[in-house]
């Protein structure tokens, strides 16, 4: 495996085939650092030195009727996740105000369940409207399942630009941690936003049980999506959940995950996410050298994040403007 010459040809404007992804992924362990300098050199030609920051609140918590075997939202296993109905007005708008008076640049409303509808969905769309008012430079998120063409043109309306939904693995091991929806449903989801004129945000979790080369055939399948942000959340083992004896990543793992999917996706946002803080701080620091410039910043969904001001030390630290 030539590494200088797959960079080469991804400075170049070309893209890496399935079998040379696969090649990353059966990497010898002594080769990390040569892959993970032509990874930096990839994501300084192609990426901003301006970090890509962007915060989330969990606007609909827990009770979820999905089997998703990693989440403590499902209903399905008995967590000790707070469950709530939406959010009130004053809360969303408050917390948009704190992140947006920090500099962080996108905002984005999480929602639990296989999909939000009725007046739910005219609440939301409500929230929306009043946080473009608020702040028109902030850029509007929203990660809210499974939707129907109508819904995401009426948050597409509502001023929602950017749409997420992870993959969350591979095809190969998706089945074996989900079985109420699939990665099928949610690329048709996907579809329907970029149809409703929406960016895609999209990534996955790693550390589940799946393979090195199940991270390499999720990078793949993602960049049959072209998500312009890729989350890359670390498993974070909830009590409760099938996953919670789940051993950690080493952080070599996670380096060379980080590396494959630079070299799969040269342009894109590779954005940390939930379970960072199971990431030593060493790792962190070559994980933006390597190639992660975003992150959601402030509290992830069920689990405590990271705090803003520590963040915005550790990324000026790698060489980003905040």
């Amino acid at each position: 495996m030539d590494i200088k010459l797959l960079k080469d040809r991804l400075l170049a404007g070309g893209e890496l085939s399935e079998a040379e992804a696969y090649a990353l992924a059966d990497l010898d362990a002594s080769r990390l650092d040569e892959l993970l300098e032509a990874a930096r050199e990839i994501t300084e030609h192609f990426g901003s030195r301006k970090f890509d920051s962007c915060s989330i609140v969990n606007a609909r918590s827990g009770r979820c009727q999905e089997d998703c075997k990693w989440c403590a939202q499902s209903a399905s296993y008995p967590t000790q996740t707070a469950c709530y109905p939406l959010v009130d007005r004053e809360t969303c708008l408050a917390l948009a105000d704190y992140n947006a008076s920090r500099g962080i640049g996108r905002y984005s409303m999480v929602t639990s369940g296989r999909a939000v509808s009725g007046k739910a969905l005219d609440t939301l769309c409500d929230y929306y409207r009043a946080l473009h008012a608020a702040h028109p430079e902030t850029g509007l998120c929203a990660s809210m399942g499974l939707l129907d063409a109508e819904a995401l043109r009426r948050l597409r309306e509502a001023g929602v630009e950017r749409y997420h939904c992870n993959l969350e693995t591979a095809p190969s091991f998706f089945g074996t941690l989900c079985s109420t929806h699939s990665i099928d449903d949610k690329i048709e989801a996907i579809a329907k936003a970029r149809e409703a004129g929406m960016e895609i945000c999209s990534g996955g979790i790693i550390g589940m049980g799946e393979t090195m080369r199940q991270r390499a055939e999720l990078a793949l399948t993602l960049r049959t999506v072209s998500p312009v942000s890729i989350p890359l959340n670390v498993l974070q083992p909830i009590p409760g959940t099938p996953l919670e004896g789940m051993k950690p990543l080493t952080d070599e793992e996670l380096l060379q995950t980080v590396a494959i999917f630079r070299f799969v996706h040269p342009r894109a946002v590779l954005r940390f996410a939930g379970g960072r803080a199971r990431i030593s701080a060493d790792a962190q620091r070559r994980a933006l050298k390597a190639g992660v410039n975003g992150a959601i910043m402030g509290d992830l969904l069920t689990t405590i994040g990271s705090q803003i001001a520590d963040d915005i030390k550790l990324f000026t630290e790698a060489g980003y403007e905040f």
